[in-house]
């Protein structure tokens, strides 16, 4: 075996290297934490702060469980964002949203 380096196009592989992609950062631009913020304020004050992002920044958003959770992200989604991650951190739950 020869010390070239073995790189994706080499021919050793037999196929060619892929053409970089554009990968947006999962690292939220913003946090905004809405823990005892009742609905639908927290909806509201949410859909407002993604309004006055740049397109394509991240937000994460804490809510709280019960109806928190269960109705800001349909209200965000019928708003036409896109819900990226949805994660339960126990005390609380973690939204991120692309503007």
């Amino acid at each position: 075996m020869s010390n070239e380096p073995l790189l994706a196009n080499n021919q050793h592989f037999g196929f060619a290297a892929a053409e970089p992609v554009e990968v947006q950062c999962k690292q939220p631009t913003t946090i905004l934490d809405l823990r005892g913020t009742p609905c639908p304020i927290n909806f509201v004050r949410t859909k407002l702060h993604l309004e006055q992002m740049e397109s394509g920044e991240l937000l994460e958003v804490w809510l709280d469980r019960g109806e928190p959770i269960e109705q800001v992200p349909d209200s965000l989604v019928m708003a036409g964002y896109v819900i990226e991650v949805k994660e339960d951190r126990s005390e609380y739950f973690a939204l991120q949203v692309r503007s």
